[in-house]
């Protein structure tokens, strides 16, 4: 396979120690050139990083005949304005999450579908962790899963942080509480029906530091998170069935160099005796959606089945904001 012509549009901090190195692991793509606002900051990036382009504007790189698919960094408020600015110029579109900051704002994408790929960065799901552990909920290797919780926070005070900036899509829920709705449509294989939340906000930037949700799925399963800007780091996901439970113990920023791990325990004891740990080889989250994306540009026709698993994930959030405001289970 020809391997596919990637653009960066800027040199956010996720796209140039995370992302960038992970793709620049595979044959399936090359990352071929990086944009910023400022010509010099995008040179010393592609200087660092071994990219053979630099553009000044991202008007430029959109602009290059020779790129195939974009990776959109950018901060929140520029996910739909910048991936339609991509679409429009034939290009495809790996956007980073949350792809907008309503669910209503990416319509204006769906005249694109059908042109170009559209998808969300959840690298998550390309992860051995999550697919060999929704295989074992599958074969019922814990019975039928019931409930899940996923705590997931750090501790950012920073003013000047993009994290912290209500106007711009800041706060726990838009940063990591989208990672907790994924995992409930991933494990759970479905949608939920209804949603209510309870949220802390800071004084001073107005961004949600706290905010525990419940979203509620067929047939009674729930998934419980509580997710934080303003706490010490920790993450996990815990999923519990009839029969037992398994526990990912680093969910979510995986080590791209490292193995990782999860445990299961099938046989009920309360102190944790029967947890068995299982270790998987290192891999490379960022590499492996990038060579998803990139395989899908090259061997599948564009849909619209992207555009509607990000309009999901918003819907989500629109409602978990609307319970903070109503007091009351809202449905996405």
């Amino acid at each position: 396979m020809k391997p596919v012509r990637w653009g960066i549009l800027s040199t956010a901090r996720i796209g140039t120690q995370k992302v960038i190195p992970g793709m620049q692991k595979s044959a399936a793509l090359e990352v071929a050139a990086i944009a910023s606002r400022s010509l010099a900051t995008a040179q010393a990036a592609a200087t660092k990083l071994g990219i053979a382009r630099a553009y000044g504007s991202y008007a430029e790189l959109l602009a290059d005949p020779t790129i195939e698919a974009i990776y959109n960094p950018l901060p929140n408020h520029l996910h739909v304005p910048m991936t339609l600015a991509a679409a429009q110029a034939g290009k495809h579109v790996l956007c980073e999450k949350p792809m907008s900051l309503t669910a209503a704002e990416l319509d204006v994408l769906r005249p694109y579908a059908s042109r170009v790929h559209i998808r969300e960065g959840f690298m998550v799901r390309f992860h051995p962790q999550w697919i060999e552990t929704r295989e074992l909920v599958r074969r019922g290797a814990i019975g039928e899963l019931r409930f899940m919780h996923v705590p997931f926070s750090y501790f950012n005070d920073d003013p000047a942080n993009i994290r912290n900036r209500a106007d711009i899509g800041g706060g726990a829920l838009y940063d990591i509480g989208c990672y907790a709705i994924v995992a409930g449509r991933w494990f759970f294989e479905g949608n939920p029906r209804r949603v209510v939340a309870t949220m802390e906000r800071d004084p001073s930037f107005n961004t949600d530091r706290n905010t525990t949700g419940l979203l509620e799925f067929d047939r009674g399963r729930q998934l419980t998170f509580s997710v934080s800007t303003q706490a010490a780091p920790h993450q996990r996901i815990e999923l519990v069935g009839t029969r037992g439970r398994i526990e990912i113990q680093i969910p979510f920023n995986a080590p791209q160099n490292a193995p990782c791990h999860y445990a299961i325990d099938d046989t009920g004891t309360l102190d944790g005796s029967g947890m068995r740990r299982v270790t998987l080889p290192a891999a490379d989250q960022y590499r492996l959606q990038a060579e998803a994306f990139s395989s899908a540009v090259r061997t599948q026709a564009p849909d619209a089945s992207g555009l509607d698993d990000a309009c999901w994930n918003m819907r989500v959030i629109d409602a978990l904001f609307a319970s903070e405001k109503s007091g009351r289970l809202e449905p996405p």
